[in-house]
């Protein structure tokens, strides 16, 4: 049953941090292959956002109920999974503001600007407030990674040091 534990344990963390890690390459080379389209591209990052927050929200709340449930079966000790369980709110908490927050008031500037972004001017106020959530956007996914590192660290050490 521990082994089952750990197993679902990191293949929910693997799953969101692997597209954490996947989703800026993916975007990258989407933008770069769509270079005169920014519009098209910026729509299938933006579709391949929800798909990233949606499996980070269904990856974390299965870490966080499996991690909730190893001090019991003697797998991790009570700390080590309520500080894991703690970041995984945290990375979950962050997720969400940029699924149902963020996103959001991205598109509805994208929309005020006319429907493609980049085709207003610089100082227009819905690209620049655009711009300025999407910096935010970055931040929290970057965030999230981060505290998803973190999480592994622990669950690692807690594997090494668990009596």
């Amino acid at each position: 049953m521990k082994t089952l534990f750990r197993t679902l344990l990191y293949l929910s963390l693997i799953v969101w941090l692997g597209a954490e890690i996947f989703f800026p390459v993916v975007a990258a080379v989407t933008f770069q292959t769509l270079s005169p389209d920014t519009h098209t591209a910026g729509t299938i990052v933006g579709a391949l956002l929800h798909i990233l927050h949606g499996t980070g929200i269904v990856s974390g709340l299965v870490a966080i109920a499996l991690l909730a449930l190893t001090p019991a079966w003697g797998i991790y000790r009570s700390r080590v999974a309520i500080a894991a369980m703690a970041l995984l709110v945290l990375m979950l908490g962050l997720t969400a503001l940029s699924q149902y927050v963020i996103t959001p008031a991205m598109e509805r500037d994208r929309i005020a600007a006319g429907g493609a972004i980049d085709r207003v001017p610089a100082d227009d106020p819905n690209r620049m407030h655009f711009n300025k959530l999407h910096n935010r956007s970055e931040s929290v996914e970057i965030g999230v990674l981060l505290m998803g590192i973190l999480v592994v660290v622990l669950v690692a050490r807690a594997e090494t040091t668990r009596a």
